[in-house]
């Protein structure tokens, strides 16, 4: 009932082999297939059963329904009813549906009906719709994300000096309690 006869003539191609007949396998769908007229990209999708641990980076568009505990930076973030982020955001475009825990960054910050958001949002435009819940700061930025790159290398060359040395024998708490 499910099964096809081989046809005379027509015999078994093995795994490696090349055949003439189509395969699922062998080309990608040209819905995904990068054209020349075409630079947009089909956006990483982060499934409704799918939990990471960690940081998260796309250049492109990323769509998450699961559950991400980690920094997402990205191009363009659609996060969906049932996601769950902790953690900050970074990118371009951001759409909120889903429930935030952590910093938002980003030029244009959408926080749709269903959205919950517990942290600051540095944006350069920011529209809330009716039913958002938002708990944090909004501050206004001509760019966010520039300004993050630039504190975030600030910190890390005051984290990169050495350490001063200094005489700290009366804060020793040997020395101190001892005598």
């Amino acid at each position: 009932m499910f099964t096809k006869k081989l046809e005379p003539g027509g015999g078994v191609t093995k795994l490696g082999e090349k055949s003439d007949a189509e395969s699922p396998f062998t080309e990608r769908p040209a819905t995904y297939a990068k054209s020349a007229n075409s630079s947009k990209m089909v956006p990483s999708i982060v499934g409704e059963d799918l939990s990471i641990t960690g940081n998260v980076k796309s250049k492109g568009e990323l769509q998450v329904d699961g559950e991400i505990q980690g920094d997402v930076h990205c191009g363009s973030l659609l996060l969906g009813d049932k996601s769950r982020v902790i953690g900050g955001l970074i990118a371009e475009d951001i759409v909120v549906r889903g429930r935030v825990v952590g910093t938002i960054r980003g030029l244009r910050v959408t926080l749709q009906s269903q959205a919950h958001v517990e942290g600051d949002i540095f944006h350069q435009s920011l529209a809330i719709e009716q039913g958002a819940y938002f708990e944090g700061k909004s501050r206004r930025s001509d760019d966010p994300i520039a300004e993050f790159k630039a504190e975030k290398s600030a910190s890390q060359s005051r984290s990169e000096r050495p350490f001063e040395s200094r005489s700290d024998e009366d804060d020793h708490p040997l020395t101190s309690a001892a005598e």
